[in-house]
C-alpha cells in the first residue's frame, strides 16, 4: 500500500452518513486499508464494566475505508487527491489541485 495518508493529516469524507465532514486521522489500520478519523463515523457501543471503566453506552469512532476519504486543502477549502513529486532526491507528497506540499 502506498502511504498517501499519515496520522495527523486533515481529510474530508466523500461518501456515507458523514459525507462532507472534516477531521484529522487519529489511527491507520494498514492490514484492512482503513483509517479512524476524529469526530467522524461515531457509533454507540455497549461496554461491559471492568476494573478500569464503569461500563455503559459509550461513543466510539469506527474505522472508515481509505477509498472514502480525500485530502483537505485548508487554504482553498476544497478536497484534493494526493500525488508524489521528487524534489532534491526526496519523495514528497503534494496536493494535485494546487501543487502545494501536503
Amino acid at each position: 500500500m502506498i502511504k498517501k495518508y499519515k496520522k495527523g493529516d486533515e481529510v474530508i469524507v466523500r461518501v456515507g452518513k458523514d459525507k462532507g465532514k472534516i477531521g484529522k486521522i487519529s489511527k491507520i489500520i494498514n492490514s484492512a486499508d482503513k483509517v479512524v478519523i476524529s469526530g467522524v463515523n461515531v457509533s454507540k457501543k455497549h461496554q461491559k464494566p471492568s476494573q478500569e471503566s464503569k461500563g455503559g453506552i459509550v461513543d466510539k469512532e469506527m474505522p472508515i475505508h481509505i477509498s472514502n476519504i480525500l485530502a483537505y486543502d485548508s487554504k482553498s477549502k476544497k478536497s484534493s487527491k494526493v500525488g508524489f513529486k521528487i524534489e532534491s532526491g526526496k519523495k514528497i507528497r503534494i496536493l494535485k489541485s494546487s501543487g502545494d506540499k501536503y
